[in-house]
């Protein structure tokens, strides 16, 4: 009687979905950079092509309302370690590097301490050194510092495209990597960043030439030239009469009707590289038998404008810059949690603290994110409900921005304006944000909730 309620027991558990084994999970964080939220087919995109990440989606969780909580690419990733905002983790520039502390508590380490071997693979993004550190603490790193280019010499005078060196560097990482105890892998990839200081700017691999070229991109409204033209005088010219770098990029990418349909397509190419990387990923895990005990986390750094508020780049508050792709796929979900799309807020800040949770680690590391396993795995009702943004770095063309994003408002806050420019957006009535109610708007009440909010929040977030 016993054997066959074990048997009963056991069938249902298969039949569930879920492992009934204690074995650790392996864990691979995919980190896009500039990849916004709506780039993805499995956001309602009917244009781009992005079939696996579609189908990691579909197999797994999709945070719809995915977030960074500083939209540039240094401290997005030092928050994505660290789990902490950037007024905690004070990673402001492109040349500081995380202290000794703050790196020994980044989840790679946290990992590696409790029995993991740690891979990373990409652009590393944080500080400009050698990495002599990072590669000593890592069991297979292959990165860089600074930005990288996307056309590399192969050792045979062949060019060779960045993603694709990303790629046979994560299968020859699962390629070598001991079965004796499990890895977490950190791949980080360019794409779909333009190639800076380039006329070509989006330098996809010619092999997607041909992708989108019949595809003609619409333009939404808030792309069109005038909207640029609301922002007051601070916002459009420095006070040493330099353009807004949002601006003269805008210029080269978006300027005219061809200029912006070559310049989404480029981005999109780039991300559909990306997503053929994660298939041979995917086809990789199954080969080695790994699949079924391998979650997989992918995120972009931070947005990107492709034109709206007749902008370029990202760093300010608005949702193109800020919001970004969150899919997490976890082979031990049940079968009827898979394929499920969250409205609840996700930041970066929540990477680290879920990647220690899958691995069973307590995540009390002055972190501030939360575990997403809660979401997906349905074990906590509460949640947030808003966040702060910040976008502190001292960049002379690039105007510095705070603000708080709740569920039905954003407030952004410019500090170093004249009068204390402010703006103010009912997401709910305004989803592309046309309307600023801190100009136009009359509800005096809804202003002053959302200062109160924000002077709140200053202060959590130290």
């Amino acid at each position: 009687m016993y054997k066959l309620i074990h048997i009963i027991l056991l069938i249902i558990v298969v039949l569930s979905g879920w492992s009934c084994s204690d074995e650790k999970p392996n864990i691979i964080f995919l980190l896009a950079d500039d990849h916004r939220w709506d780039a993805l087919g499995a956001a309602g995109n009917t244009i781009i092509k992005t079939p696996n990440l579609d189908q990691i989606a579909q197999d797994g969780a999709m945070f719809k309302n995915a977030f960074v909580t500083t939209s540039i690419c240094s401290s997005s990733r030092a928050s994505i370690l660290t789990g902490q905002y950037v007024s905690r983790n004070g990673i402001t520039d492109f040349k500081k590097e995380l202290s000794e502390q703050q790196f020994a508590n980044t989840y790679p380490i946290q990992l590696k301490k409790n029995g993991y071997q740690i891979g990373f693979v990409g652009k590393y993004g944080i500080g400009q050194g050698d990495l002599k550190r990072e590669k000593n603490a890592y069991d297979y790193f292959w990165g860089e510092s600074k930005q990288p280019r996307y056309e590399n010499l192969n050792g045979v005078g062949e060019t060779i495209h960045y993603t694709e060196l990303v790629q046979r560097h994560v299968i020859e990482f699962l390629e070598q990597t001991s079965k004796s105890k499990p890895f977490c892998l950190s791949v980080s990839f360019k794409a779909p960043h333009v190639e800076d200081n380039d006329p070509r700017q989006f330098i996809y691999n010619p092999k997607y030439k041909s992708l989108y070229k019949d595809d003609v991109i619409p333009v939404p409204e808030i792309c069109k030239d005038d909207y640029e033209e609301r922002f007051p005088d601070f916002f459009k010219n420095t006070p040493d009469d330099l353009p807004n770098e949002a601006r003269t990029r805008w210029e080269v990418r978006f300027s005219t009707p061809d200029k912006y349909q070559e310049s989404v397509k480029g981005y999109y190419r780039l991300v559909t590289g990306i997503d053929d990387v994660v298939g041979k990923l995917r086809s990789k895990l199954e080969e080695k038998g790994l699949s079924k005990n391998t979650v997989i986390i992918y995120m972009g750094d931070n947005g990107f404008y492709l034109g709206e508020h007749g902008l370029a780049g990202k760093w300010y508050g608005h949702e193109p810059s800020i919001r970004v792709p969150l899919l997490v796929f976890d082979p031990r979900l049940k079968k009827s949690q898979r394929g499920k799309v969250y409205e609840k807020m996700a930041l970066n800040i929540d990477v680290a603290p879920t990647i220690l949770n899958l691995a069973g680690i307590d995540p009390n590391l002055n972190m501030q994110g939360k575990p997403l396993t809660d979401i997906y795995r349905e074990k906590s009702d509460e949640w947030r409900n808003q966040f702060y943004f910040e976008h502190l770095l001292p960049f002379p063309t690039i105007p510095r921005s705070q603000g708080i994003r709740t569920e039905k408002y954003k407030y952004l806050y410019y500090p170093d304006s004249p009068n204390g420019y402010e703006e103010i957006y009912d997401l709910e009535n305004d989803p592309n944000e046309m309307k600023n109610l801190a100009i136009h708007g009359r509800d005096t009440e809804v202003l002053e909730n959302l200062r109160n909010k924000f002077q709140m929040q200053l202060q959590e977030v130290k």
